[in-house]
């Protein structure tokens, strides 16, 4: 089963990018029916057409998920774009993270445009960043264009940084 957590908005800090066991995203899981934090449950039709309900435990505990997300964040705050003053999470670069059962990690980012002149070390960078965190397995960074990075996505740190007020 993977955690995953959703960065859509910049200002959250470890508790709101907190890893759902239901895979879903924090917008998701308000509409879904509410579960226990440490199951997954899904439905699905058995041989003769009754529906029976499936329960999956993460390998990891909440609190390990939790440290591991904190530890995330706290790390991806350390990258800053070559060009510009304020770290790439504040920024709103990183879309998504995913913490495996096993401990990899999948980030999801984008660049502030496709011609950035950091798009070659940027991902390599939040990859060496998420790595040093203790007890990460491997780490995936995939650079994604949707949706388009806009200033929307900056924190009002990121804003006070920048003076785009």
């Amino acid at each position: 089963m993977t955690e995953t957590a959703a960065t859509k908005n910049p200002e959250a800090d470890a508790a709101a990018f907190g890893m759902s066991n239901s895979g879903l995203t924090p917008s998701e899981s308000k509409a879904s029916e509410s579960k226990p934090s440490d199951a997954k449950s899904s439905e699905g039709k058995g041989s003769e057409g009754k529906v029976m309900e499936v329960e999956t435990v993460s390998a990891l505990s909440a609190e390990e998920t939790e440290r591991l997300s904190g530890d995330i964040v706290a790390a991806l705050k350390t990258v800053f774009d070559p060009e510009i003053p304020a770290d790439i999470y504040e920024l709103g670069l990183i879309y998504k993270v995913e913490i495996k059962d096993d401990r990899a990690i999948d980030v999801m980012m984008t660049l502030t445009t496709p011609n950035c002149p950091a798009a070659g070390e940027l991902p390599q960078m939040v990859e060496n960043a998420v790595a040093s965190v203790p007890g990460v397995g491997a780490v995936n960074v995939n650079v994604v264009w949707d949706p388009v990075w806009s200033p929307d996505r900056m924190s009002d740190e990121a804003r006070l940084v920048l003076n785009m007020w």
